[in-house]
């Protein structure tokens, strides 16, 4: 279970920040128990629902209670959190 308080406790870390490795390596030391992904929103290919949206990332829940992991927006159930950058699309 991911705790809405854990939630939003992340969201104002990267958002005071910058969503990449180095805070990824602070999340991942002060929330353990938490499995944490960064990747691209290219990487997300599933029509899963974000279930944070903010700008430069969303964020979703992982599920891995089945043989293979899964997004979820089930905070009950998740394990981890997937935070996937944004980018802004060029105007060439």
């Amino acid at each position: 279970m991911i705790s809405p308080e854990i939630v939003d406790e992340v969201i104002a870390k990267v958002e005071a920040s910058y969503l990449g490795e180095a805070v990824m390596d602070t999340l991942r030391n002060e929330y353990p128990d938490v499995r944490f992904t960064y990747c691209s929103i290219d990487d997300i290919t599933t029509n899963a629902k974000p279930v944070v949206e903010r700008p430069g990332f969303n964020v979703y829940f992982v599920d891995a209670r089945q043989h293979c992991a899964c997004l979820t927006n089930d905070h009950e159930i998740a394990c981890g959190m997937v935070l996937a950058e944004l980018y802004e699309e060029d105007d060439d």
